[in-house]
Formats: C-alpha cells, structure tokens, sequence
C-alpha cells in the first residue's frame, strides 16, 4: 500500500504579508478595468506558481493548483456555458462561504475548455504530481435554479455532459488523476440511482486517469457501501463528518483507492499526530486499496488563512511519515 500526503483541492490566494494581498488588489484593479484580461492572468498564473510551491515545501506528494482563478466551486464551470445566467449568491452548505447560483434556461454547451489550460500550467510549474479538481454534476445540479421548465432529471444530465466533456478535456492534457467532488449527495441518498448513472457517464471519459470521488460536509457511513460498487478509482471521505466512518471502512475494507479528510480543513485548530495515528491504526490493516491519501477535510482555500493552512499541509506530511512506521 502506498501512503500519498496530498492537498484536497483549493489553497489560500491571500497571505498575511504584502506580497500574498497582490492576487486581491490586482482583483480589484481588474474590476475596475484598470488592468486588462492578460496582465490579471499573469497575476494569478504568479499566485498558482507560488500556492504549488508551497504544498511542495510542505511535504505534499500530490498537488493541486489551488483553484486560484475559481471565484467558487459551483460558478467558475457555469460562468462559461451558454444556455447558464449567474444569479445572486447563496451560501454553500453549512458554511460561511458563499457562492454564485447558475440559473438554468435551456440546453447548456461550453463555450470553451474550462480546466484544461488551468490544469496545464499548473503541470508545468510543478516537480509534483498535479491533481486536478472539478464539482461533480449533481452538486451543480441540486445548487441551480432551473428556469428550463424541464426538471432537475434534464439538469442532472446536462450538466453531466459538460462536466463529462471537461474530464475529457483533462485527460487529454494529461491528468493522471482528476477528483470529482460531490458533497451535496449526502444530502440526498433518495438520488442515489440518478447519481450513479451520472458517475457512471463520467468514468466513461477516464481514459487512463484515476477517477477520485469526494465528498465533505456530511456524514458518507450510510452510503459507503454503494460508494465502494461506483465505476472509480477511489474514494474521498470528510472524516470531521462521519465518526463512525473508520470503523465501517475497516469492518467492510475498501477495494478502491481511498482518500482520508482526516485533518480538518475548516478549523483552525491544529491536530495532533497521537490523535490522528489511531484512526490510522483502525483503517489502514483491513483495507485492500492500493494508495492511501492523507488530505484535509475539504478545500482548505476558503476557510483557513494561509499560515494554517500551510501548517495543517505540513502535519500532513510528518503524519504519512508515521503511518509509514506502523
């Protein structure tokens, strides 16, 4: 079994020094048409360098890029599909962190690539593996409004298809592995039949490339088994939701790669190793994956400064050093 310590997908854009405010003031340059379109994405091309290298001082085996150009995770595909309007902001989930609505009014169709020249020079930049990240199609569906007059079945197959088309585009690029994040199905089992054919669509575009579904913000045990019979390559569980979790992951194994939120990427407080190892010692000698990944609960970028952040990255890595001991 190989131990991977991995970020989860975004990464804070904002520092505490002079230095890290420059993506926020160049933003607000941007809005207000004071820089154009190319020196903002020289901008945020900088910060995406900057973040990767950071997870890779940190310890991380696998990277992301940060999600740096995402304003959200639900708008930034929806902002560039035609047959999509952008409405207000609405919270997401159980959070304080808010994002863009898509409004739904007919058959939707990309513009354009969306991830892939993102992906690409996040590649380009990194002497680590990349991960790339997208919101799965349900979570997109259940946070729209639907204006189409055709029901939540006709969004739940259109967005299937977009985001089918940008796994695509990934895998072409050259993505290795590409995470689906699915948090909203938690709160939907009655879905699940509606889910799965969704995913099953999406893993038909996989090519050679690892299909990683995660979920965060709820509580995966009552679904674990019927996520271990999904057409991927791995699971990622939020374990700050799913106390039990561990104990069903190593009462039932897990045939699949297996992701484990297991430093919580919404709280400020840092972990200690003593009390993450015995979840480590529950799981890890039942299992039959073959990669493990030590990731934060969720997306780190929205809710920690940078310096916790980069510190819950680093307790990461000395925490997979550990495990390899065991």
């Amino acid at each position: 079994m190989e131990l991977l310590a991995s970020n989860h997908s975004s990464y804070p854009r904002i520092g505490d020094s002079p230095e890290q405010q420059r993506h926020r003031q160049a933003y607000t340059r941007w809005e207000r048409g004071e820089i154009s379109d190319e020196e903002f994405e020289r901008v945020q091309d900088e910060v995406t360098r900057e973040v990767i290298e950071e997870q890779i001082r940190a310890g991380l085996d696998v990277v992301t890029d940060g999600q740096i150009r995402w304003y959200d995770p639900v708008s930034h595909l929806a902002r560039k599909v035609e047959g999509c309007e952008i409405d207000g902001l609405l919270r997401f989930f159980d959070t304080n962190f808010y994002f863009r609505q898509p409004v739904v009014t007919q058959s939707l169709r990309r513009r354009e690539p969306v991830l892939r020249r993102e992906f690409e020079f996040a590649r380009s930049v990194s002497s680590r593996p990349v991960k790339a990240v997208i919101t799965g199609p349900y979570t997109i569906a259940k946070l729209s409004i639907d204006r189409s007059s055709r029901g939540f079945d006709f969004l739940l197959q259109e967005w299937t298809r977009v985001v089918t088309e940008e796994i695509s585009d990934l895998v072409s690029a050259g993505a290795r592995v590409i995470q689906v994040e699915e948090p909203a199905i938690l709160r939907n089992p009655g879905d699940w039949n509606l889910f799965k054919r969704s995913v099953e669509q999406l893993a038909s575009a996989r090519g050679e490339a690892d299909l990683l579904l995660a979920t965060y913000f709820g509580d995966a045990t009552p679904l674990y088994p019927r996520f271990c019979r999904l057409p991927v390559q791995g699971l990622v569980f939020d374990l700050t939701y799913a106390p039990k979790l561990p104990n069903t992951i190593a009462r039932l194994g897990c045939p699949l790669d297996l992701g484990l939120g297991i430093v919580d990427g919404r709280n400020t407080r840092m972990e200690r190793i003593d009390e993450l190892l015995p979840v480590l010692r529950t799981i890890l000698p039942t299992i039959g994956s073959s990669r493990v990944y030590l990731v934060p609960s969720c997306g780190i970028g929205d809710y920690l400064p940078r310096a916790t952040a980069f510190a819950k990255l680093e307790l990461l890595a000395e925490l997979k050093r550990e495990a390899e001991r065991l």
